[in-house]
C-alpha cells in the first residue's frame, strides 16, 4: 500500500478500505422545490487519494419515514409508491421516451405487432423521434430506417420528430437536429425529476440533469409506446465523491476516464451512479453530460447529477412545463462509496480495446496515430470544440494528421462558426480549426462514432490508430476490426492531432509556472504539450 502519492496511476493498490465511515458530499439545496421556467413569449467506502473531507449535509426533499437515494425517489414518484429501496420491482410512468434512426424501426415493429397495426401511442407529446446515427449515407437501408420514423410520426402525428428530407444540405431541414442525446437536453425533454427512458444506452446522459434515464431494448420499447408503463428494478447506488479545483488541463471525459478504469466496464452494472462534491458541482452543463454519458461503459443503469443553480440556468429558456428536482436523503445508505482528489489528477487515455483500459496520456507518448475524431454524443458538443480550439490556438502550428470534426447537433455546428473562442482575437473554432489544417466541419450527426455503412464521415475503412472524443473502443466500433481507438479528451486528442518532439514537462512545474498544459497521445511517434 503505497503511502504517499500525487496521483493514483492505472491499476495502482492505491484504495484502502473503510467501514462505517460518515457520508457527505451533496449539493447544498435543501427543500423540494417546483421550477417553472418560460422560453422567451454498502457502507463501505472506497477512498481514493484524499483524506476523509467534513461532513457536507446531503440536501433532502422534506421529511421521509426511510431515507432514499435521489434515483430511488425519482422511481418511487413515477411508480406512486410512497418509498423504494434497492430490488424493488415496480411499474414506471414514462415522462419522455426516445428513439432514433436504428432502434426505432424494430421498436415499432413490434409496437405494432402486440398492440396492432391501429394502435396509436399512448401520449404522442411524450415520444421524441430523432434520426441521428445513419444519416448522410447512400445507403438504402439506412435510408429507408429514416423513412420508417417518418411514415410512423406522421401516423400518429406524433409532436417531436426531428426529420430530415434533404441529405445534401442538412441546414435546408429547420426541425433536424442532430445526435438524439444531445438534441433532448436542448430541445428541453430533460427535466429534474422525470423518468427518460430511450432506446440507446447514452440515454443515460440526460442524468445530469438529476433525472433518471437509462436506455432500454426494443422489446420493452414497444410496450412503453403503447402503454407508457416500463416494469424497472430500483437499482442500488454507488456514490462517486470528487473534490479538489479542476486543473486547467482536465475536462470530464479525465473524470469519468479515471472511474472506469478503477471500478471496470461491469463495476456498476445495474447500478445508479451517484456524482456529487466541489469538483461536480463546478463542471457546466456540458460537461455532466459527458459525465453521465458513459456511465454505461462501467456496466451502469443509471447515472446522476443533482440539479442546481447550474442546471435551473442551462433550462431556463428550454422548459415550458414544471418539473421538481429531488435530492437524497442525508441518512440515506448506499452500496460503496468512492472518493477522488481531481486537483491531483492528469489526462488520461483508455487504450484499445476497451473503456476501462486506462493509461497516464503521457504513458502514450511513442504510440503513432493515424487520424483524430472530435465529435459524438461524448466529445462533440460546442465546449468540446471550444476546448480543441484553444489547444491549436495556443500551438499555432497545423496538425500532422487528418483531423475529423462532426458537431453533435445544429446548434453546435451555428456556434462552431459564431462563437469566439476567449482570447483569440475574435476568431472562432471554424476559423482557428482551418487555420490548424482541419477537415471542415461535417454535417451534425453520429457519424463514425458507431461505425456504419462505409460512406459515413470520417469512418475507419481501414487498420488505423485514432484518438477518438468518443465512448467506446472496442474492435469494430468505429468500423475496421483492427482499428486501434484511444479515447481521450477534446484536449488531448486536439494536442495528439499536433507534430512534435518536445519531451512531455511534469505536472509540478507546470503547475508552478502556471501555465496550462495539454498532454497528448503522440502524433507522429511523438507525444504534444501545448501552452496557453
Amino acid at each position: 500500500m503505497a503511502s504517499s502519492f500525487g496521483f493514483a496511476h492505472p491499476r495502482s493498490s492505491l484504495f484502502y478500505n473503510k467501514k462505517d465511515l460518515g457520508l457527505s458530499a451533496f449539493p447544498s439545496t435543501s427543500q423540494l422545490s417546483i421550477y417553472k421556467c418560460k422560453k422567451p413569449t454498502s457502507k463501505n467506502i472506497v477512498m481514493v487519494m484524499t483524506p476523509q473531507q467534513s461532513e457536507r449535509k446531503p440536501a433532502t426533499t422534506g421529511s421521509v419515514k426511510t431515507p432514499m437515494t435521489m434515483t430511488e425517489k425519482i422511481l418511487a414518484r413515477a411508480s406512486e409508491k410512497p418509498q423504494l429501496r434497492p430490488g424493488d420491482n415496480v411499474w414506471v410512468n414514462v415522462d419522455v421516451f426516445m428513439t432514433n434512426d436504428v432502434t426505432g424501426p424494430g421498436s415499432i415493429g413490434i409496437f405494432k405487432k402486440e398492440f396492432g397495426d391501429n394502435a396509436k401511442v399512448w401520449d404522442r407529446e411524450k415520444v421524441v423521434v430523432i434520426p441521428d446515427h445513419y444519416i448522410f449515407t447512400s445507403d438504402e437501408r439506412a435510408n429507408r430506417n429514416v423513412d420508417i420514423l417518418r411514415e410512423f410520426s406522421m401516423e400518429q402525428n406524433i409532436k417531436y420528430f426531428y426529420d430530415i428530407k434533404d441529405l445534401g444540405n442538412f441546414r435546408a431541414n429547420p426541425d433536424y437536429k442532430g445526435v438524439c442525446h444531445i438534441t433532448l437536453a436542448q430541445e428541453g425533454h430533460c427535466r429534474p425529476g422525470e423518468v427518460l427512458l430511450g432506446t440507446d444506452s447514452h440515454t443515460c446522459t440526460a442524468g445530469a440533469f438529476g433525472q433518471f434515464a437509462t436506455g432500454i431494448g426494443n422489446t420493452e420499447a414497444g410496450f412503453v409506446l403503447g402503454t407508457g408503463k416500463l416494469l424497472l428494478k430500483v437499482p442500488p447506488t454507488l456514490r462517486f465523491v470528487m473534490d479538489g479545483e479542476m486543473p486547467d488541463y482536465l475536462l470530464a471525459k479525465d473524470l469519468i476516464l479515471q472511474i472506469i478504469g478503477e471500478i471496470s466496464v461491469a463495476g456498476a452494472t445495474y447500478k445508479s451512479m451517484e456524482f456529487v462534491g466541489t469538483t461536480i458541482e463546478s463542471l457546466s452543463m456540458e460537461e455532466r453530460m459527458t459525465l453521465c454519458n458513459m456511465v454505461i461503459e462501467a456496466g451502469g443503469k443509471n447515472g446522476v447529477v443533482s440539479a442546481d443553480r447550474t442546471t435551473f440556468k442551462y433550462l431556463e429558456d428550454k422548459i415550458s412545463v414544471p418539473y421538481e428536482p429531488v435530492y437524497s436523503d442525508a441518512q440515506t445508505s448506499f452500496l460503496s462509496e468512492f472518493r477522488f482528489d481531481i486537483s491531483k489528477l492528469e489526462p488520461l487515455v483508455a487504450k484499445p480495446h476497451s473503456p476501462d483500459n486506462r493509461a497516464l496520456a503521457r504513458e502514450c507518448k511513442d504510440i503513432k496515430i493515424d487520424r483524430v475524431y472530435i465529435g459524438s454524443c461524448t466529445g462533440g458538443k460546442t465546449e468540446d470544440f471550444l476546448a480543441a480550439a484553444k489547444v491549436f490556438l495556443a500551438s499555432g502550428k497545423k496538425v500532422k494528421v487528418p483531423t475529423f470534426l462532426v458537431p453533435a447537433t445544429q446548434k453546435v455546428w451555428v456556434d462552431m462558426y459564431t462563437l469566439t473562442v476567449p482570447g483569440s482575437g475574435g476568431k472562432t473554432c471554424s476559423q482557428i480549426f482551418e487555420e490548424a489544417g482541419c477537415d471542415t466541419p461535417a454535417s451534425p450527426s453520429c457519424a463514425a462514432c458507431m461505425g456504419g455503412p462505409k460512406d459515413t464521415y470520417a469512418r475507419m475503412n481501414e487498420a488505423q490508430v485514432c484518438v477518438s472524443t468518443t465512448n467506446r473502443n472496442f474492435p469494430g466500433r468505429m468500423g475496421h476490426k483492427e482499428g486501434r481507438i484511444y479515447l481521450a479528451s477534446p484536449y488531448t486528442a486536439a494536442a495528439s492531432a499536433l507534430t512534435g518532439n518536445q519531451e512531455l514537462p511534469r505536472i509540478d512545474e507546470m503547475k508552478k509556472k502556471k501555465k496550462k498544459i495539454f498532454p497528448a497521445v503522440g502524433g507522429s511517434n511523438a507525444i504534444i504539450c501545448c501552452f496557453a
